[in-house]
């Protein structure tokens, strides 16, 4: 039998789908930036294309104001990720771009280096061993996960996005985001918790997990669903990704003593992912 948890901030006990959680992030922070929208635009259809282009053509097809396209494709070019043939007086995708490309897959593959040590784990302790990451001010997301091969384990579907303030996880990026206390009570108030939390058992749960090293989630994110986190620094020791344990709290007894445990073991499984991820 298979357990499946994608939680998110809409309502206690409900696993909402994927498309539940990107539609709140857009909706609830943030504002579209029209140029920046523009500006990819313009690289997509020029990585599409294949083929250097006017600039009135691609204008004219991502229907742009053609003076507007004409500058961002100016800036495009002073940033190495278009170029620009004087003599045709065409646009194409630059090497800055693939650049940019290269470098996406290159963390990819550290990711996917990470995976072998998270399963070693995940084997071990008859646990889920996820991966997360920071996303902008507001978010994480699931970049990677393994899980024991018992008959009952937790599934968390890659992609899934949080609050960053959820989870054992959110207790150890938020550590680092420097936010006054009014700012961190206004995030907290727009969370919605599997079970009762305060703002002040909150905020002694992140000093704890400041103290200790890791941060422990019990049924808070998910009723019932023990969680306990541990951060992944990069080179300039910011918490880049978080390494968390998730299982069925009923399923363990001695759950001190295991939550210790673990939280030790994955401090050092973090120490060992910084050298495969930076």
């Amino acid at each position: 039998m298979e357990s499946v948890v994608t939680e998110d901030s809409a309502a206690p006990g409900k696993a909402p789908t994927l498309a539940d959680n990107s539609k709140k992030s857009g909706s609830s922070h943030g504002v579209i930036v029209k140029p920046v929208v523009n500006a990819i635009g313009v690289l997509r259809y020029l990585a599409h294309k294949g083929a250097p282009e006017r600039a009135a053509d691609i204008a004219r097809h991502l229907e742009i104001n053609p003076s507007t396209c004409f500058n961002i494709l100016r800036t495009l070019v002073s940033e190495d990720v278009v170029d620009f043939n004087p003599l045709s007086k065409t646009y194409s995708a630059g090497l800055g771009l693939a650049r940019l490309a290269e470098q996406l897959v290159t963390q990819g593959q550290r990711v996917q280096l990470a995976l072998p040590l998270m399963r070693e784990l995940a084997i071990a302790r008859g646990i889920t061993v996820t991966l997360w990451r920071r996303m902008g001010n507001d978010r994480i997301v699931l970049v990677s996960s393994e899980s024991s091969p018992t008959d009952l384990h937790i599934y968390m579907p890659l992609g899934q996005r949080l609050p960053v303030l959820m989870g054992a996880s959110g207790r150890l990026f938020v550590g680092q985001m420097n936010l006054s206390e009014n700012d961190l009570r206004t995030e907290f108030a727009r969370i919605r918790w599997a079970r009762a939390l305060s703002f002040e058992e909150y905020l002694e749960q992140v000093h704890l997990a400041q103290r200790h090293g890791w941060a422990v989630d019990d049924g808070y994110f998910s009723d019932g669903v023990l969680a306990i986190a541990a951060p992944v620094r990069d080179t300039t020791r910011s918490i880049a990704y978080t390494v968390s344990a998730v299982m069925i709290r009923s399923q363990h007894s001695d759950a001190e003593v295991r939550i210790k445990a673990l939280g030790q073991s994955l401090k050092e499984l973090g120490t060992r992912l910084e050298s495969v991820l930076f």
